[in-house]
């Protein structure tokens, strides 16, 4: 067999409505908007306040929705964070007072981080593995298709003589947990948590379904349903179970959850935030004013870092996961340094070159960050997390993911105002000790399945059936190596 087909048409389908919920996560064009930031009294601590509430309720969804997602299954999981988000969408719209502004973006930072806790854990675990990278990888890209309809939906609104300036981009959000809610009933369900609970029947029949259009006799299907089955008993046998602290109960455990904290906190502390969430503050210092060209570049960013993302995704899986983030950090580091050295000569100029170059770096630097680190972000973490431990991880690199944007968020204008140009320059020298942490500690796994994975951790693999890719290389004959027939597979009820 040459190659593993692809997923079905409604798997895809559900990729797509997980993917445009990220448009509730672009903050640039309200920030930008004087309606927006004039009816509620913004200053320094409230705008900071307002933007940081998405990931308040972000840091408490990561601590609570792991478990959820392992007793109720990542489905349904799915279906009540897309719910949550809905319901708190309708009342940002409705916010007549910052109290209830604030209250109603935690409420949304804690559906669509339950979402993300959820989202690429389903995504891992149900995808083929040489279409994990695409899957994970645009699952964030369209972090970009979202805010490209934010950033066109406020460039409009923009002339509105209203509130409704900033209350139709807020209640835009609610179409895509609409989609979520319509959509889910048609997907089908994690085959690995099938398995855990028992469900290998059902199990089998979605693995056929996302890796041979079906064909539970498929070599392929038959190899990897037996790599999970025997996984799965294996850690049982050993005493792995889906509690909090297993997460930390043994070396292994504690440097797959370290690797992937460690995508949190580089893929938050790189500088994007800033350029995120605080865009109209960087034009103004770069002296660029204008709300209108400022939404017109927000628009034209969210396309270039679109295009990028595109073609990091892959890369990711011809590079591989490790050189792909070594080279979008070091690209990164170099042009936020040329963005505070430009931000120094010319933030107050008007000499148009001058300013126009600085926007031209914020542009690249934007790039290079999307680049690696937009697939990379929910790639690596579900992929070096195995099973016992993957949706509880989710939650902890959720919760970090949160903190540690909610303290760069609101910290940024305050140490903007105090160090201006110095901040990026801070911030550069810090990305260049990430080039170093990820060269020397990350683990590479391209072209694995989750349970091949186990063997860069723990020098084994838990499963005689031989590695997919051996049998989709022709190197391998899987008839000789599983022993169990499919008929035994299919008809085994527990693990």
């Amino acid at each position: 067999m040459g190659s593993i087909s692809s997923p079905s048409p409604v798997f895809v389908h559900h990729v797509n409505y997980f993917w445009l919920r990220r448009v509730d996560d672009d903050r640039n064009g309200l920030n930008i908007l004087p309606s927006y930031t004039d009816y509620f009294n913004l200053n320094t601590a409230t705008l900071s306040l307002n933007t940081a509430a998405l990931w308040i309720g972000g840091a408490i969804a990561g601590l609570t929705y792991g478990q959820v997602t392992d007793i109720i299954g990542r489905r349904n999981a799915l279906f009540w964070a897309a719910v949550a988000t809905f319901l708190s969408v309708i009342l940002q719209t409705a916010a007549q007072n910052t109290a209830m502004f604030v209250i109603a973006r935690i409420l949304v930072g804690y559906g669509t981080s339950a979402s993300t806790l959820t989202g690429p854990t389903y995504v891992a675990e149900t995808l083929p593995y040489n279409w994990r990278a695409w899957g994970l990888g645009v699952l964030n890209d369209c972090y970009y298709v979202g805010g490209l309809i934010a950033a066109g939906v406020t460039y409009r609104t923009a002339t509105y003589n209203s509130t409704w300036a900033w209350r139709v981009p807020s209640l835009v959000q609610g179409i895509f947990s609409i989609l979520c809610i319509a959509i889910l009933p048609f997907v089908p369900e994690s085959p690995r948590w099938l398995a855990y609970v028992g469900r290998t029947e059902e199990a089998l029949i979605v693995i056929a379904q996302t890796h041979a259009n079906g064909d539970t006799s498929n070599p392929i299907v038959l190899a990897q349903y037996k790599e999970i089955i025997d996984t799965i008993e294996y850690e049982r046998n050993v005493g792995e179970t889906l509690s909090l602290k297993q997460m930390v109960k043994t070396p292994v455990a504690r440097k797959r959850v370290s690797l992937a904290i460690s995508a949190a906190v580089i893929s938050t502390i790189s500088g994007n935030v800033i350029a995120s969430y605080y865009l109209g503050t960087m034009l103004d210092n770069a002296g660029i004013t204008d709300t209108t060209t400022q939404l017109q570049i927000n628009i034209i960013l969210n396309a270039w870092c679109l295009c990028c993302a595109l073609v990091g995704t892959y890369y990711a899986d011809i590079l591989g996961r490790r050189p792909t983030a070594i080279i979008s950090t070091s690209l990164l580091t170099v042009f936020l340094f040329i963005v505070g050295a430009l931000t120094k000569v010319y933030g107050t100029s008007t000499d148009k070159p001058g300013v126009y170059g600085t926007v031209a770096a914020i542009l690249l630097f934007q790039g290079a960050y999307s680049f690696g680190w937009t697939p990379l972000l929910y790639l690596y973490p579900p992929e070096v997390l195995n099973y016992p431990i993957r949706a509880n991880g989710m939650g902890l690199f959720t919760f970090v993911l949160n903190g540690v944007a909610l303290l760069i968020v609101f910290s940024f204008p305050f140490a903007q105002e105090a160090m201006g140009w110095k901040i990026y320059m801070i911030n550069g020298a810090w990305d260049v000790l990430e080039v170093g942490l990820i060269w020397k500690h990350w683990v590479e796994t391209r072209g694995k399945t989750l349970e091949e994975i186990d063997e860069l951790f723990e020098g084994t693999k838990h499963s005689d059936a031989p590695d997919l890719e051996r049998i989709v290389q022709g190197e391998t004959q899987p008839e000789e190596d599983i022993s169990d027939s499919i008929e035994v597979l299919a008809s085994r009820k527990s693990v």
